[in-house]
């Protein structure tokens, strides 16, 4: 396969390559903004797709971002592989600032910013419980997540719809003059080549004559 490594990675290797890329965060940032403009297709379904990603890189669902993306890309007409790179908004270096925002701007907006006391609780009977009363298990696991996830889900709503809007707003333009220098320089490529076939049998037919 076209690009595939010779060798494969250690699974060691690819989780320190996701909280420390080898290549450095500013040249991976580069290698995205790369990735995003070589997708083939408008400019406006890639700028909806990676806002579809931003997006959902600001919900609390760690694990369904990719699959989060993808529906919202296709209720609005975005460009999946984009949404997935759009993703990348959430990183190791991100989710600790998103979930300090979601959580405290959510909080704000329910009315809860002043709670004093916020508990992360598994049920107390444990992984035996999941297996004899499901419903009583997640019941209690939702009650020990609740005053966490939720205000998440709520905060992430404007923050995440604000910052897809402007990751739309920049990357549209972006991809678009992108695409214009491209087939300008394809255009120009085939014009050298055009030249050069005609100088090449104008040359010939004078040495045949």
């Amino acid at each position: 396969m076209i690009l595939k490594r010779r060798k494969s990675i250690s699974w060691f290797r690819k989780v320190r390559n996701f909280f420390w890329p080898e290549i450095g965060f500013q040249r991976a940032a580069r290698y995205v903004s790369h990735k995003v403009n070589r997708i083939s297709g408008s400019p406006h379904a890639i700028a909806l797709g990676f806002a579809a990603g931003t997006f959902a890189s600001f919900t609390p669902l760690i694990g369904f971002h990719f699959v989060v993306a993808a529906v919202l890309a296709w209720i609005i007409g975005g460009n999946l592989l984009a949404s997935a790179i759009g993703t990348s908004v959430g990183n190791p270096l991100t989710f600790p600032f998103i979930w300090f925002v979601t959580h405290n701007t959510g909080s704000f907006l329910l009315g809860l910013e002043g709670r004093e006391e916020i508990a992360i609780a598994l049920p107390h009977a444990g992984m035996k419980l999941l297996f004899t009363s499901p419903v009583n298990f997640f019941a209690e696991l939702w009650a020990g997540l609740e005053p966490v996830f939720f205000p998440m889900c709520v905060g992430a709503i404007p923050l995440g719809l604000s910052s897809a809007i402007f990751a739309y707003l920049i990357l549209k333009p972006a991809v678009a003059n992108y695409k214009k220098r491209r087939l300008k320089l394809r255009e120009r490529r085939m014009a050298e080549l055009r030249n050069r076939r005609k100088a090449r049998a104008a040359s010939q037919q004078e040495a045949g004559t």
